[in-house]
């Protein structure tokens, strides 16, 4: 069934806009009419496309000669893991109240405020409405629904369990979201401070040294050592300033392909996990990760191949992906999931302990589940401890830098200044 976007008066006069689903643009008009509507614009939102339908119910062409309407607003739109959350808490509360799933859908997509998260959901009710089962529905949208979440709705239908396993893809989004967010938050700092020392070196080199560059011509040969230096370096900057950010584009490009191949991903990955502090938090972030979204597929009945397949996307790290893989390989020798974890070495112990116990025991998802908060701990204390000592040392290395560069154009002027007094 089609959906289409609105734009109309309502009873008092007001301008209102939204999303409906009908047959036709026709029928959309009259659903309209009957809810106090006064449609003055009606576009029709499919496969990406919009066709903005004329008050006699045809459709108009998407572009006449150069009269081709573009809004802007539309590209810019997107839904956010935070959109995603709020929404599964929201189904699952209607679900858990035995609502059947297209009643629920219509109450969700009356509740949704975000037009591109409507057009989703419209498209998902009218697949259900003709008999498709949410996952599937659910699938025909990647960008929006990941294989975690699919693979935990279709595992919610087969068991008659979905409201529950809706709440624990609510838990699960939100606290995926409280960690990238404390991430994020801890990083913000640093970085605004590093972009202020250089804006600030970039106005001194750029800007200043240029305009005092004359004053010092005549001291000839006579200029400090540090003083030269920094002409030369800002001579060099002004005259070859394109040269230098095309190198740099030039890099950036060839280094984004190069982590584009298989060889590349797994140095830069390998890499990144032996940096010091830094390497000890990534490879804490990605354990937690794994830990935690483990768990909560196997609590909703994935099967364990499955899941692990699902996680190894998710620790963003091609090396722990790899050894998820073994351990993928494993199982499906007969074998457990915690001996290729410990032999590939990049597990902590503690989290391969753990895995055994609970393949031992039967218990292995509450047992992943305390490893992630204990790892989830474990990140908020490494990442306040990193940004602890990285403040000072990025406050002391601006100093230091702008410092040095206020000494050498002092410099001259006080060694001037001492001729005169002789």
């Amino acid at each position: 069934m089609p959906v289409y976007e609105y734009k109309g008066l309502d009873a008092k006069g007001k301008e209102t806009s939204g999303i409906i689903d009908a047959d036709s643009a026709r029928t959309a008009r009259a659903k309209l009419r009957k809810t106090g509507t006064f449609p003055t614009e009606v576009t029709e939102q499919s496969g990406g496309a919009s066709r903005k339908v004329s008050g006699k119910g045809k459709a108009e062409p998407k572009s006449k000669g150069l009269n081709l309407e573009i809004d802007f607003s539309k590209s810019f739109q997107f839904i956010s893991s935070a959109d995603v959350a709020t929404m599964t808490s929201q189904l699952s509360t209607l679900v858990g109240a035995s609502i059947p799933m297209v009643e629920a859908l219509s109450a969700l997509l009356d509740q949704v405020e975000k037009p591109a998260l409507k057009v989703v959901l419209a498209d998902i009710k009218d697949r259900v409405n003709e008999g498709s089962s949410l996952a599937k529905a659910l699938s025909h949208h990647p960008k929006v629904f990941d294989d975690l979440y699919v693979n935990m709705v279709a595992a919610g239908e087969q068991s008659g369990a979905l409201d529950k396993v809706l709440d624990r893809l609510t838990e699960h989004t939100e606290s995926m979201l409280a960690l990238r967010s404390k991430v994020t938050t801890a990083l913000i700092y640093p970085a605004l401070m590093a972009i202020i020392g250089v804006g600030l070196l970039s106005v001194i080199m750029l800007v200043v040294v240029p305009k005092v560059r004359k004053l010092f011509d005549s001291f000839g040969e006579g200029l400090p050592l540090l003083t030269k230096i920094l002409l030369n370096s800002s001579e060099f900057f002004m005259q070859w300033w394109w040269l230098i950010s095309l190198a740099f584009g030039v890099a950036v490009y060839l280094w984004r392909r190069w982590l584009k191949t298989e060889k590349g991903r797994n140095t830069w990955d390998r890499w990144l996990l032996k940096i010091p502090v830094m390497g000890g938090i990534l490879r804490t972030i990605a354990v937690s990760r794994f830990c935690r979204t483990l768990s909560t597929l196997l609590a909703s009945g994935v099967p364990i191949l499955t899941a692990l397949g699902i996680v190894k996307n998710v620790v963003g790290n091609k090396v722990l992906s790899d050894a998820i893989d073994k351990a993928a390989d494993s199982i499906r020798e007969g074998q457990s999931v915690a001996v290729p974890l410990r032999q590939s070495g990049e597990f902590p112990p503690l989290v391969t302990h753990m895995i055994a116990i609970g393949e031992r025991t039967g218990d292995l998802e509450p047992m992943l589940e305390k490893v992630a908060i204990a790892y989830d701990a474990a990140v908020e204390r490494s990442i306040s401890t990193f940004t602890s000592l990285l403040e000072p040392l990025l406050i002391v290395v601006m100093g230091g830098t702008i410092g040095v560069t206020a000494l050498a154009l002092l410099m001259p002027m006080m060694e001037m200044s001492k001729f005169a007094g002789s």
